[in-house]
């Protein structure tokens, strides 16, 4: 054990494994552009979504059952399946990761919005304001907190299984992952499974941070 891990940090800290096309550093910006657009994506369908559920309280069905999806969701089936259908491209990958992504976003943005007080949109209504206002003035300020979590569970969730870019042929740090396996190098597959694991600690503190100073001043 003690000599499996020496060698994981000398693959780790060497030179030579950061740079290049195989590189660490190129490895991990695909990383993150897979993740991160497939993220942004997921949240452009998963947020107006979440909001006209919440706001009109119609569909609640379709927002509590998506969470059971995601969690049930046979990503590298899904992978493979479309792979099949559209031939070689990110197209699966990014298909698979969207769909992972959704259920977090629309669930915690219904939780958001129908956690807000109904007193407070009677109010903003009694104030004479229209159904767009009470929606971004006062329902979307309030259930941010709870729509920003489920952006940052789908974003860790998917860091955590963009590795299934490689499944297809494709970059990323999971390249590290099936390299390794297919060539029965541990070295190489603990590296990329520790390389994974920190993207994802990493951005999960970073986007915390950045909650906790965008609502410091908002009441617990």
């Amino acid at each position: 054990m003690y000599e499996l891990i020496t060698n994981l940090g000398a693959w780790l800290t060497s030179g030579t494994q950061w740079s290049g096309y195989d590189g660490i550093a190129h490895r991990l910006a695909e990383h993150l552009q897979y993740s991160l657009l497939a993220t942004l994506i997921a949240a452009a369908i998963g947020l107006p979504l979440g909001l006209l559920i919440g706001h009109t309280g119609r569909g609640a069905f379709v927002a509590i059952n998506l969470s059971s999806f995601g969690r049930a969701l046979p990503t590298v089936g899904l992978v493979v399946l479309v792979f099949l259908a559209s031939g070689l491209s990110m197209w699966p990958v990014y298909i698979a990761l969207v769909a992972l992504a959704v259920p977090s976003i629309v669930t915690n943005t219904y939780a958001g919005m129908t956690a807000v007080d109904p007193d407070v949109k009677d109010a903003a209504r009694g104030q004479g304001m229209r159904w767009h206002q009470v929606l971004f003035q006062v329902e979307l300020p309030l259930a941010l907190p709870l729509i920003m979590t489920g952006l940052r569970l789908a974003l860790i969730q998917v860091v955590a299984t963009a590795t299934i870019a490689a499944y297809v042929s494709f970059g990323g740090l999971g390249r590290y992952v099936f390299d390794g396996l297919a060539q029965r190098d541990l070295v190489q597959v603990m590296g990329g499974a520790v390389l994974v694991a920190v993207v994802a600690i990493t951005l999960d503190l970073a986007l915390s941070g950045v909650q906790r100073f965008l609502f410091r001043h908002r009441p617990a």
